[in-house]
């Protein structure tokens, strides 16, 4: 009988510090395999191998796309690229974003606990808004253990905050005491898996597809912020979930987070297109003027005025506390 020994842990802000000492707790001899998202940049490289490696004693990579799976590994999720677990290799993936990342860490979670069961250990760490609450929620229904940092602890409490209150969380520890406990659980025999024995089907495919989603949704109204595509709403062990024809995928709070973002630029539009307009109009003010047209002069100078009104507005609105009220991304 396999023991819980695939280790999958999600973090965003703050995540860096958080990483390190989890994974400076693991013991050299540990012999399971360790995957990790961090929410980064989509552009340029990433170092995290690099700080993990000297973090801990075991090495740490960026995986190739259907590289086996090693016990005593850290594998890390490349910039821009979802890592996915599929049939005891490490698969890559740019398909749609999930909750505005990639990689996501619902991505990983799923995926691991498709493939692997109860053998899967889920690990939320700092970050804002929901990323890996979904996936905790999945690890749960097939058996596995979830486990969440102490969000009076961690630099940003949403992702841990989110977790616990959607999920029934196993342990809730701070950060020095998670790697001996992962070290813990990875020596012990994993249980039947309590979920549907279903084959683990081709994950890659189906995540860039949106297809392992497909089932049970309804249309909720919504618009995709990512593509403008319609958004149907689903609900994944007792979790509320969005998803598109494209594949983009939100859980709630980041699908409020990825909304003001849209509504924020589209008023920031607006205020460019009311200045330009009132910058047209005090030119052709100045055109009437130089003709001595006082009629048109006139004209042009309450459309103006009327633009550079309702331009000042939207600007108080987007620089005042009335924008301010959304957490910071992750």
């Amino acid at each position: 009988m396999p023991n819980r020994d695939i280790l999958v842990i999600g973090a965003s802000a703050g995540g860096v510090q958080a990483l390190s000492q989890v994974v400076g707790g693991l013991p050299a001899d540990f012999q399971g395999a360790v995957f990790i998202v961090q929410h980064i940049a989509p552009h340029g490289s990433s170092a995290m191998p690099a700080i993990l490696t000297r973090a801990g004693r075991l090495e740490a990579v960026h995986p190739k796309d259907g590289q086996r799976i090693e016990g005593g590994r850290i594998y890390v999720a490349p910039p821009d690229q979802h890592i996915v677990i599929e049939d005891g290799r490490v698969r890559l993936s740019r398909g749609p974003s999930e909750n505005g990342h990639r990689p996501a860490v619902d991505v990983l979670f799923r995926t691991a606990s498709h493939n692997h069961g109860s053998r899967v250990v889920g690990v939320v760490l700092t970050g804002n808004l929901d990323d890996g609450t979904a996936g905790l929620a999945a690890i749960k229904s097939r058996g596995g253990i979830a486990i969440v940092q102490d969000p009076a602890e961690a630099d940003y409490a949403g992702m841990p905050r989110s977790a616990l209150e959607n999920v029934e969380v196993d342990h809730v520890l701070p950060l020095g005491e998670i790697g001996p406990l992962l070290a813990r659980l990875s020596l012990e025999p994993a249980p039947e898996p309590t979920g549907p024995d279903e084959e683990a089907p081709d994950m890659k495919g189906k995540i860039e597809t949106g297809g392992d989603r497909e089932a049970g949704g309804e249309p909720s109204g919504f618009t995709c912020p990512a593509c403008g595509g319609a958004l149907w709403e689903s609900h994944e062990n007792e979790l509320v979930h969005f998803r598109c024809r494209t594949g983009h995928a939100f859980a709630p709070e980041s699908l409020l987070a990825e909304q003001f973002d849209n509504l924020e630029a589209t008023l920031w539009a607006a205020v460019r297109a009311l200045e330009e307009n009132a910058s047209l109009a005090r030119r052709m003010e100045r055109w009437m003027r130089t003709r001595g047209n006082a009629p048109g002069e006139q004209r042009y100078d309450r459309r103006a005025r009327e633009a550079e009104k309702h331009a000042e507005i939207l600007r108080q609105v987007l620089t005042g506390d009335q924008m301010s009220t959304a957490e910071e991304p992750s």
